[in-house]
């Protein structure tokens, strides 16, 4: 299997992204679920206690958005899904198979007594299916425009239509100026 690295690239800048908007958007779903869960405080918090857990958890909350990212662009592509659903599938996958280790960090979190307990808590699954939706809806879509492949007849940029969906402008006015040459050539002598 051969590995394209300006996918991966695209693909891990694709996962930052979403990982980016998954933080977010957090402070508006806390409320929605009834859960004072953070995520970056989750990984931040496991570093460090100082004040300095905020960016360390944004910092490894992004890079494992672009981890999670480089390895979807690999995958999805050979997919038997269509194409809208891969990222959302990718995302709720991962949570459903790493819930389990809410267990280990209701027991063994440095900072475990700061946040609420996860394991057990149906509104924190619910809110983590919530950002793990939003995650991958973000990802697939993204990764999937900055990875589109080009169409090997036409040239970069050559391609672009109007919104109407008929072509460019320019094209149009020289087919009717060749439309109007033909139907002079046609019309008959009085």
């Amino acid at each position: 299997m051969v590995v394209d690295r300006a996918k991966m690239i695209r693909g891990a800048f694709a996962g930052a992204v979403a990982a980016g908007v998954w933080a977010a958007q957090q402070p508006l779903d806390k409320p929605v679920f009834g859960v004072d869960f953070d995520d970056t405080e989750l990984l931040g918090k496991a570093v460090t206690r100082g004040a300095a857990w905020p960016v360390v958890g944004m910092a490894m909350h992004l890079g494992n958005g672009a981890l999670f990212g480089a390895g979807y662009a690999v995958v999805a592509p050979r997919l038997p899904l269509p194409s809208w659903s891969r990222g959302p599938l990718a995302a709720l996958a991962e949570h459903l198979a790493t819930w389990p280790l809410t267990i280990a960090v209701d027991r063994i979190h440095p900072a475990r007594g700061e946040m609420p307990p996860l394991s057990a808590n149906w509104r924190a699954f619910a809110q983590g299916t919530w950002r793990h939706l939003v995650f991958g809806v973000v990802l697939g879509e993204l990764e999937r425009r900055l990875n589109a492949p080009q169409d090997p007849d036409l040239p970069p940029f050559e391609h672009i239509i109007s919104s109407n969906g008929h072509g460019k402008l320019e094209h149009a006015a020289i087919a009717s100026a060749g439309a109007a040459a033909a139907a002079e050539d046609e019309e008959p002598e009085a």
